[in-house]
């Protein structure tokens, strides 16, 4: 396990199930004998919005930082995601940390998440460099939608608002 495993643990464990944390960027620093760069990378690449985390910094003072769990419903999630996200296009990175953020709510299973990641990789994407990320944010865009669709027709049929009853 890296450093920066260690620092992520550190801080959800710390997070716990409160939805933000306050804590001195050079105090962690310290703390870890690692550089304040060091934190805004674990902050900048691991508490992502797509992983379902905002934060928060104060300059001066050492560096105060809050971190915030997003709170929000599936459906809004999948809208936000499909509205700002994947409009422009994404990389690799990004949309597999949106759907391993989506695999932590249980909107997708572990085999469909790979499925999904499989479907968009460079390997399967057999076209240009420039266009995989648009590509790539095209067909993610579309599986989204299909999961929200579905997820609203089962709460509808749930709720005993489906008309072929």
């Amino acid at each position: 396990m890296n450093v920066s495993d260690i620092i992520e643990r550190f801080l959800l464990e710390t997070l716990g199930d409160e939805l933000s944390v306050n804590f001195n960027r050079n105090e962690l620093a310290t703390y870890f004998a690692v550089a304040p760069s060091q934190i805004n990378y674990v902050l900048s690449t691991r508490f992502t919005p797509e992983r379902g985390y905002i934060t928060e910094s104060r300059r001066g003072g050492g560096g105060s930082v809050t971190l915030i769990r997003i709170n929000e419903n599936a459906d809004d999630m999948l809208l936000r995601y499909i509205d700002e996200t994947l409009s422009e296009g994404i990389d690799y990175g990004r949309a597999c940390q949106i759907i391993e953020r989506l695999t932590c709510d249980e909107v997708f299973t572990k085999s469909e998440a790979q499925l999904v990641k499989a479907a968009i990789s460079d390997k399967a994407l057999i076209a240009p460099t420039v266009a995989k990320n648009k590509l790539r944010g095209s067909i993610l865009k579309s599986v989204l939608l299909e999961v929200l669709k579905a997820h609203d027709d089962f709460l509808e049929s749930k709720n005993g608002n489906n008309e072929d009853q």
